[in-house]
Parts: structure tokens; C-alpha cells; sequence
């Protein structure tokens, strides 16, 4: 039986403990993105605040909040905040750290020699492998689907190691897919443009759906044994238990396709705004007006009406042949 107070919603927003593992990365991540921030103000490059205020609280706020708040503290107890806890490092921690696009403050931010072996290491084989979109796909779902359907999971729970090892993996098994799409383009193929982006995304959105679906409708139990036996008195039965966590799952992952296919959809209409402004600039520097190769007296002659030229032409071609003619 557990000994974990009943998890009520004052419980859920107060219950707290520190993860050592997590506090270390989200401090190294923050303080790596903090630094690039600070290095390209004091060279007066403007850094968008609304990019800090995503990688900040979207991104590592959903660190935070998946491994040290409610979630952490009752997932040995319950498994629907384990689902919810996977579901935020799978998806939401790598929308907000790419919204922050950190790689690109990176190659700001950083000295040339670098910046450029970070964007040899982005556009090497392997990343170019593991971030084609179709790949970086079939990796989140087989993650997923490894972590439930393996003993994975459930030795996850007895080993602290691993599970730390696991919140790892579904972290960055999810970037993979998220911050080319959002910030690389050199990391995708050339066919994947802005259209292409945006029916990956919406494609993506319905594959998360899956491991929810399965989570929800399978009739075995998932960490069966060790839910059984960890079950609170007073949890819900733990088949049901089971259901409300896959059912957050999809909750979850049609959520967060919304605002990944709107950013994919706003930075398409940057990216054609820009490419118009560009556009009509070259065409001002090219098209230059061309220049009178007559008189004034042709460029009169043009604004008279066809009759009084044609009668001008006419007289000035009997004056020339004279009265004989």
C-alpha cells in the first residue's frame, strides 16, 4: 500500500520534491541559452524576448514541472502521472526549447571557429539521418511504444538511474523531430519546405495520438505488477487508472499540434514576406527607367492626338516635294 497522502487538486499544485539530475540540466541548458542572450546584447544585437520567454517557461518550465512537481512525486504511485510526466518531456519540452531556437542563438553567439563546427555537426550524416522527419518520427512513436510495451517501464521504476536515463531519452527522442522542423532548415531536405512542414505536422499530431490510444484500449496493464502493488488505498482501480493516463496522453498530444502547426504556419508567412521585400528590391535596383532618345519636340508628338501628327507628317512631306510635284 502506498503511504502518500490522497492526490486532491490542492495536492496536485503544492507537492513538490527536488531532482538533482533535472535541476543540473535545466540550469546547464538555462544558463547556456542566458549566455548567448546576454553576448549578443552586449555587441547591440537584438535577441527576441518572446523566444527567452518560451525556451524559459515553456521549455524548461515543462522540465521542471515534469520531473519535480506533483507528477514526479506520485508517478511510483499512480500511473497517469507517469504518462503525463513522458507525454511533457516527448512533446512539450521540445516545442518550447525550439520556439527558443537556441541553435541559432548558438551560431550568433558563439566565436566563428565554434559556430562552425557546430553547423558542421548539425548538417553531418548522422543528424541529417536522425532529424529526417520521417525518421525523427518513427523514433518518437517506436520510444513511446518501447517505454510502455517493454519491461522498460517498469524497471524504470525500480532503478532511479534508468528512470532518469528514461526522462533523457524521451527528450531528446522528441527534439529530434521538433527543432529541425521549427529552426534547421539545413538539417532537412531541400523538398521539405514551408507546406511540407506544416502536413508533417499535422501528421505528427495524429502518430502522438497513437501510443495514447494504445495506452487506453490495451487490456493488460502496463507495470502491472508494480502498480498492483504500490496502488493506494484510496487511487481508483488500477485498470482505470491505466485508461486516464492514456486518455491525457492524446489530450495531450492534440494540444500541443496546435501551436506547433501555428508556428509552423507563422514563420511560412515570414519566410514569404521576406522573400517579397527581397523581391521587389532587386527588381528597383534592375529595372531602371529608360532614357528619351529624341528631342522634346517627339516627346510632344507622342502626347498629340494620332490625327494632328499624321497631318503634320503629311504637309511636311509636300513642302519637302514642292509645288511640282
Amino acid at each position: 500500500m502506498g503511504s502518500l497522502p490522497e492526490l486532491t487538486p490542492g495536492r496536485l499544485l503544492s507537492s513538490w520534491q527536488p531532482d538533482v539530475p533535472a535541476l543540473l540540466l535545466v540550469a546547464l541548458l538555462g544558463g547556456l541559452y542566458g549566455w548567448g542572450v546576454l553576448r549578443l546584447r552586449r555587441r547591440g544585437e537584438p535577441w527576441p524576448v518572446a523566444r527567452v520567454i518560451a525556451f524559459a517557461v515553456l521549455g524548461l518550465g515543462a522540465l521542471v514541472v515534469a520531473t519535480m512537481s506533483a507528477l514526479a512525486v506520485y508517478d511510483h504511485e499512480l500511473f497517469w502521472p507517469a504518462a503525463v510526466q513522458n507525454i511533457l518531456l516527448d512533446l512539450v519540452a521540445p516545442l518550447g526549447l525550439a520556439l527558443g531556437d537556441p541553435l541559432r542563438l548558438a551560431l550568433h553567439a558563439l566565436p566563428e571557429p565554434a559556430a562552425g563546427r557546430v553547423r558542421r555537426a548539425m548538417t553531418g550524416r548522422l543528424v541529417r539521418l536522425l532529424t529526417f522527419p520521417l525518421v525523427s518520427t518513427v523514433v518518437v512513436l517506436a520510444t513511446e511504444l518501447t517505454i510502455y510495451f517493454t519491461p522498460y517501464f517498469e524497471t524504470a521504476l525500480r532503478d532511479n538511474w534508468l528512470h532518469q536515463l528514461m526522462y533523457l531519452h524521451l527528450l531528446l527522442a522528441g527534439c529530434l523531430f521538433v527543432v529541425p522542423v521549427l529552426t534547421r532548415e539545413e538539417a532537412l531536405p531541400q523538398w521539405c519546405t514551408h507546406p511540407v512542414r506544416a502536413a508533417l505536422v499535422f501528421l505528427d499530431g495524429i502518430v502522438d495520438a497513437v501510443p495514447g490510444i494504445v495506452v487506453m484500449t490495451h487490456g493488460t496493464l502496463i507495470a502491472g505488477a508494480w502498480y498492483l502493488h504500490h496502488a493506494p488505498s484510496w487511487s481508483p482501480d488500477v485498470q482505470h487508472d491505466q485508461q486516464v493516463g492514456g486518455g491525457a496522453m492524446i489530450g495531450i498530444a492534440e494540444l500541443v499540434a496546435l501551436p506547433f502547426l501555428l508556428a509552423i504556419l507563422v514563420q511560412w508567412a515570414r519566410t514569404e514576406r521576406a522573400e517579397t521585400v527581397a523581391l521587389d528590391l532587386r527588381l528597383d535596383r534592375e529595372l531602371v527607367p529608360a532614357a528619351p532618345t529624341e528631342g522634346p519636340q517627339q516627346g510632344a508628338d507622342l502626347v498629340r492626338p494620332w490625327w494632328e501628327t499624321e497631318n503634320s507628317a503629311v504637309a511636311q512631306r509636300i513642302r519637302q516635294q514642292g509645288p511640282g510635284a
